[in-house]
């Protein structure tokens, strides 16, 4: 089921996550709607706050089929190619290490039509997290696949990629995000009125 995505001015955005405790028939049918949801969209990764959930998960799967993956992965010390890699889920994440040198990069989000930044980020991480059934796991990554997960990791802690850009650049595309916000808060309004 295709999920709504929430945008730049509804509050689950600036919202921290809350972790998850109970790993049942539920939980899978929203991750499982989260991905479809990133499909549909056409994104490389979901963060739950992004469809209206405050809770700390986020799904990846960028398509490697257009450009070449550029990263390494491993997953509990084992190098694992990237087509059984994805697509990505990780709950209860919490970064445990970046490491230099920082790279620039040109950043979209499903929750921001209208806008792309150059965003700078740390070129490696470690990251622990549980999978689908609560298992632990470490993955450590560079790259895009860095890039991403820390673009929705972000998301879980209730940052936005604009908190990561320079007032200048911003102030440039102030109009388009004044615009979206006021449109989702039209949107949310609207919604409510209707409940």
């Amino acid at each position: 089921m295709i999920l709504p995505i929430s945008y730049y001015g509804d509050p689950i955005l600036r919202t921290k996550t809350e972790l998850i405790t109970t790993f049942d028939k539920e939980l899978k049918s929203l991750v499982k709607n989260m991905i479809e949801t990133m499909h549909a969209e056409d994104g490389a990764g979901l963060a739950a706050p992004q469809v209206g959930e405050a809770r700390r998960i986020f799904v990846i799967d960028p398509d490697f089929n257009r450009r070449n993956a550029d990263f390494h992965c491993t997953i509990d010390g084992k190098i694992v190619p990237p087509k059984l890699i994805f697509p990505f889920v990780a709950i209860n994440a919490e970064i445990e290490e970046l490491r230099e040198p920082n790279v620039v990069y040109n950043e979209g989000c499903l929750s921001f039509r209208y806008v792309r930044f150059d965003i700078e980020r740390p070129h490696f991480l470690r990251m622990k997290y549980q999978d689908i059934d609560g298992n632990p796991h470490v993955v450590e990554t560079d790259g895009s696949f860095a890039r991403i997960i820390l673009h929705e990791y972000d998301h879980v802690e209730g940052i936005l990629f604009i908190d990561r850009v320079d007032r200048q650049t911003l102030k440039r595309s102030e109009s388009k995000l004044k615009r979206l916000k006021r449109e989702t808060r039209d949107m949310l309004k609207k919604k409510n009125h209707n409940t």
